[in-house]
């Protein structure tokens, strides 16, 4: 299993050159928020993403590319 701070760190890198927070919730469910760092718009904010099948670097590069692809798409959020 790859360390919160680790997969965190892999997600923030993922958005670039948009600003992310990512943070754990007391349940161990990960928000992310992806925003414009001058303005602080928001491109997408996703409560309650599950690490469980987050367990490689390549489980956490697809996320990010699918989350990029919503971004894309316009959405505000992903329900997946």
């Amino acid at each position: 299993m790859v360390p919160i701070s680790v997969l965190c760190n892999i997600v923030k890198s993922g958005f670039e050159p948009l600003s992310c927070d990512c943070t754990e919730s007391a349940d161990g469910l990960l928000c992310i928020k992806v925003f414009e760092p001058a303005t602080g718009c928001i491109h997408l904010l996703i409560n309650g993403v599950s690490t469980a099948e987050l367990t490689t670097v390549r489980e956490i590069s697809d996320l990010v590319g699918e989350l990029r692809t919503e971004i894309r798409a316009g959405r505000r959020a992903f329900a997946g």
